[in-house]
């Protein structure tokens, strides 16, 4: 049994493992000791006037998960389609791009957070917004928050925080739909075929379409997800043009 579960785990490439080893040893840590050391405080990303706002959170929040669901998921797509970019680009390569992608998804979602904190901004009192960011995250952290649309709105905007694996999930998708077109996947919640490219572009519109929906409760980060799209996106037709001038192909299948 041992030796099977270490052959399993050696046959996945070197850095899609140790991606799921890590993203599942921080998870476990923040389960056992999230409580006394705060972890979220520190590694999760936080908008960038919070008190709790640290440049290194724009990639230690890749790692930080809020349930066994969202990990679980978010590394089953790693697994399933990180291993085949991995043994295409090799080890190195594929890294880089997973780390900027997660970077460009945490970079999308600021930019969005931003637009609506001015948006919501402008029609409140500067009473109220210094309210908001002197006493809001000790209100959320109570699980309570103001009953003032307004002063709510701004207060989870400005005092939450984003975590989790699924804008570099994103860029691994893109990826993979680019390189391999026309490789037919099986979806579990609906058994039919469906070509990589259509899935990537349906799965794209759907996130643009909830996150400009923005519906209250919502607490899926639907713009950092398209971040790793996009930014996944650019990088492999940066990659191939790159490669068209330097005579060498960039290989799809």
């Amino acid at each position: 049994m041992n030796q099977n579960s270490s052959g399993f785990m050696s046959s996945i490439p070197v850095v899609t493992r140790n991606l799921i080893i890590i993203n599942f040893l921080v998870w476990i840590a923040d389960e056992l000791l999230g409580s006394r050391l705060n972890m979220s405080n520190y590694l999760a990303l936080h908008y960038f006037s919070s008190e709790h706002f640290m440049p290194h959170q724009i990639i230690t929040y890749m790692f930080m998960h809020g349930s066994l669901g969202h990990i679980f998921f978010n590394m089953f797509a790693v697994y399933m389609f990180g291993r085949t970019l991995e043994m295409v680009w090799g080890p190195k390569r594929y890294l880089v791009y997973y780390m900027l992608t997660g970077i460009g998804a945490a970079a999308l979602q600021m930019l969005i957070t931003y637009i609506r904190v001015h948006s919501i901004e402008a029609n409140m009192s500067a009473e109220a917004i210094s309210t908001v960011y002197n006493e809001g995250m000790g209100i959320l952290m109570s699980n309570r928050n103001y009953t003032d649309p307004d002063m709510g709105a701004l207060n989870l905007l400005v005092n939450s925080s984003m975590v989790g694996a699924s804008g570099a999930v994103f860029g691994v998708l893109v990826a993979f739909g680019m390189l391999f077109p026309n490789v037919e996947l099986m979806m579990l919640f609906l058994p039919i075929p469906i070509k990589a490219k259509w899935f990537v572009i349906g799965y794209g519109v759907i996130e643009l379409f909830l996150g400009i929906a923005n519906s209250a409760g919502d607490n899926v980060a639907h713009f950092a997800h398209l971040g790793g799209l996009i930014t996944g996106f650019f990088i492999i037709l940066y990659w191939r043009k790159k490669g068209k001038a330097n005579g060498h192909n960039f290989r799809e299948y």
